[in-house]
């Protein structure tokens, strides 16, 4: 008897060696990976697509080609994101550099971003604050209440068709946001008295379908370095603020770090371009060209 074609789904999530496979009907199948993915130094990642062959009777089925991703976060480690969504709160303090990172990333993989502001019944000027430091990126500011219900209609429609991520430091609310959302009855937690820092409540990533928005819900983090080799020269390209500013520089090509006749630094005293955005980009390029100079090592 001839063995049955591969099946093509989706891994919702992963547990040790064993995934949880959605295929466009709905239907849910349990797999394996095979020794050769470690082979090939391939870890299957949430938000793969694969093609698999499902078990017979009680058997576990297995997981038989990863197709190509679309784009790839490494921390949190999932795959095929279409909206990566930031979530940040006014506790924790937010760390805008991290979220500079997470942009940068993004906008290298071609991915949309947006940042939800959460909790703002504590401070209600953080909203302001990430508007006025972003309005020039094009990149949306969002503000939603889990607790009122708020800007939720405004958040669930920017994700309407995309396969979303919500990323951040942990105790922002993300789970609780998703609750809101979607009903999800995620675990959810505190923010630790003593540190004031999030309870880590999302243990593992796991995909979520509700209607045409697929959603990742990630463990949180507080610290990401860029793990890439990046070109000194290429970082300015995925700040799209820059963009109306290339060019217009006394050297070319200008990093846009602290040249003589840079149109960047003089867009920033004339009040054009936000200097604590300007000053992280120019933090993160420090970073980049010390990993630069020591690719090799």
């Amino acid at each position: 008897m001839s063995e049955l074609p591969a099946l093509q789904g989706t891994l919702m999530r992963g547990i040790g060696s064993f995934y949880t496979v959605r295929t466009p009907d709905g239907a849910l199948y349990t797999v394996r990976a095979k020794k050769k993915f470690r082979h090939q130094k391939m870890t299957p990642m949430v938000g793969d697509e694969v093609l698999f062959l499902p078990g017979a009777g009680e058997e576990d089925g297995w997981l038989e080609e990863i197709l190509p991703r679309r784009s790839e976060c490494i921390r949190p480690p999932v795959a095929n994101v279409s909206l990566l969504m930031l979530v940040v709160a006014p506790e924790p303090a937010p760390d805008l550099l991290l979220i500079d990172r997470l942009l940068l990333s993004a906008n290298r993989q071609q991915m949309k971003a947006c940042l939800v502001v959460t909790k703002s019944d504590l401070d209600p000027t953080l909203f302001d604050t990430l508007l006025q430091q972003y309005k020039e990126s094009g990149i949306p500011v969002l503000q939603a209440s889990s607790m009122t219900g708020a800007g939720l209609d405004a958040v669930r429609e920017i994700m309407s068709g995309e396969t979303c991520c919500l990323a951040g430091q942990s105790g922002v609310g993300k789970s609780t946001l998703l609750n809101a959302l979607f009903d999800l009855h995620q675990q959810t937690g505190d923010i630790s008295e003593k540190i004031r820092r999030g309870k880590n409540t999302t243990r593992k990533a796991e995909l979520f379908v509700q209607g045409d928005i697929r959603i990742l819900d990630t463990a949180g983090f507080s610290l990401l370095e860029i793990d890439e080799v990046m070109d000194p020269a290429e970082a300015r390209l995925f700040y799209p603020e820059f963009q109306e500013y290339e060019g217009a520089c006394r050297f070319d090509p200008c990093l846009h770090d602290r040249e003589p006749g840079c149109s960047v630094t003089a867009a920033v005293a004339r009040g054009e371009l936000n200097e604590a955005r300007v000053k992280r980009y120019r933090m993160l390029l420090t970073e980049i060209r010390e990993k630069w100079r020591g690719r090799y090592d």
